[in-house]
C-alpha cells in the first residue's frame, strides 16, 4: 500500500459475514470475531487503525437504531483530527441501508467506506481479508475525500445512491445498475476514482428510539390491497410500494393510496424491476394514477434504500411537501442519464 501514512483509520467492526464462522454445534455460520481478529487477518503494518467493536451481528438482524449507533460511532471517531477516514465492516443483507443512512447524514469531508465479504472467515477462500485491505486504502486515499459513503468490494468502488447487493453469493456482490462502479482499488492498494460529483447537503440526524413505521409492500398480478391496509392498521406512517415495471399498481392499490395521502400517510412508489427510473407514465391503476393520487416515484431509488430515506425524513418530522423534494432530488442524483423521473 505504499509508505507509512500520517494519521489513523477507524475500523468499526458491527459483525457480518467477514467476522463469522461456523458454530460447530448448531451448524449455523454466526458473526464470532472482534475487530481485531478481522483486522489481523488483513495482514496490514503500514497504516495505524484503531479498532472499536460496535456490534457483533449479522446485518440481516439490525433495526434503523442500530443503523443510526453506527452513524454516531463514525461521528466520535471523526472528532479526533488524525483520523484520515473511516472504515465499516458490515453484514452484506442489509449494507446498503446502513451505508445509505450514513451518506445521507455524512457531514465530513473525509471517507467512510463499507465493505464486509460474501465468504465467512473460517472458509478455504475467505474474501475479508483483501476487501479490507481495500477499503482502508481507500479511506486513506485523498481522492476519496467529499464523496460521502463509499462500498468497496471485490476492488470495485460504488457510490452509495442506487448500489445494492446483486449476487448472493459471488465474491462481487455489490453493483449500481443505473451508474456502474466509480472507481476500483488494485490488489496492491492503488485507487483509481472518477470525478466526484456534486452531493446535496447532509440531513440532520433522526432521533434514536423513534416510533416511526415505515413498510415496503409489494405489486404483483391479482395484488389487493390487504397488505396495504394491514401496514396502516399497524402504525405505518410512511410505505415504499415495491411496483412493477416503471412504478405500476391496479385501481384498488391506488385507492388506497389515495385515501392514505389524504390522512397524512406518505406512499413512494419504487419498483421490483433491476434498473431504470421510476415515472408516471400509465393510467387505469398505473404510476401516473399512483401520482395523482398522491404517490412520489422514487427515481432510481429502489426499495431498500427508498425506505431508508423515507425512515430518515419522516423521523425528522419534516412535513410531505418537504419529503417529497428530497425523494425526487435524490432519486435523480442516483445518475439517471435520461433526466428526471
Amino acid at each position: 500500500m505504499g509508505t507509512t501514512t500520517t494519521g489513523q483509520v477507524t475500523l468499526l467492526a458491527t459483525g457480518g459475514t467477514i467476522a463469522s464462522r461456523t458454530d460447530s454445534t448448531a451448524g449455523a455460520t454466526v458473526a464470532a470475531d472482534a475487530g481485531s481478529a478481522v483486522l489481523a487477518s488483513a495482514g496490514l503494518s503500514d497504516i495505524a487503525v484503531e479498532v472499536v467493536d460496535l456490534m457483533q451481528k449479522g446485518s440481516y438482524l439490525l433495526t434503523f437504531d442500530d443503523m443510526l449507533a453506527v452513524r454516531r460511532a463514525i461521528q466520535a471517531a471523526l472528532a479526533s483530527t488524525t483520523t484520515l477516514g473511516v472504515v465499516v465492516t458490515h453484514g452484506t443483507d442489509t449494507m446498503e441501508e446502513t451505508a445509505y443512512l450514513v451518506d445521507l447524514l455524512h457531514d465530513d469531508p473525509r471517507p467512510v467506506v463499507f465493505t464486509g465479504a460474501q465468504n465467512a472467515a473460517d472458509s478455504t477462500d475467505p474474501d475479508g481479508p483483501s476487501n479490507l485491505r481495500a477499503a482502508i486504502a481507500l479511506a486513506v486515499s485523498p481522492d476519496a475525500r467529499g464523496r460521502g459513503a463509499l462500498i468497496v468490494f471485490d476492488g470495485e468502488v460504488h457510490t452509495v445512491p442506487g448500489t445494492r447487493k446483486t449476487q448472493t453469493t459471488r465474491l462481487r456482490a455489490f453493483g449500481n445498475p443505473d451508474r456502474g462502479a466509480v472507481g476500483s482499488v488494485s490488489t496492491a492498494g492503488v485507487t483509481a476514482l472518477e470525478p466526484a460529483p456534486a452531493r446535496p447537503a447532509p440531513l440532520g440526524t433522526p432521533p434514536s428510539g423513534a416510533s416511526t413505521r415505515v413498510d415496503i409492500v409489494a405489486c404483483y398480478p391479482g395484488a389487493d390491497a390487504a397488505l396495504f391496509s394491514a401496514a396502516l392498521a399497524a402504525g405505518a406512517r410512511g410505505i415504499v410500494l415495491e411496483a412493477t415495471g416503471l412504478g405500476n399498481a391496479n385501481a384498488e392499490l391506488c385507492e388506497a393510496v389515495r385515501k392514505a395521502v389524504r390522512d397524512g400517510v406518505v406512499v413512494v412508489t419504487s419498483t421490483r424491476v433491476h434498473a431504470g427510473p421510476v415515472r408516471g407514465v400509465y393510467g387505469a391503476g398505473g404510476g401516473r394514477t399512483l401520482e395523482d393520487a398522491g404517490a412520489i416515484p422514487s427515481g432510481l431509488l429502489r426499495p431498500s434504500q427508498a425506505r431508508t430515506l423515507l425512515h430518515a425524513l419522516l423521523a425528522l418530522e419534516l412535513p410531505p411537501e418537504d419529503i417529497a423534494h428530497h425523494v425526487l432530488r435524490r432519486g435523480r442524483l442516483t445518475g439517471d442519464p435520461s433526466g428526471p423521473p
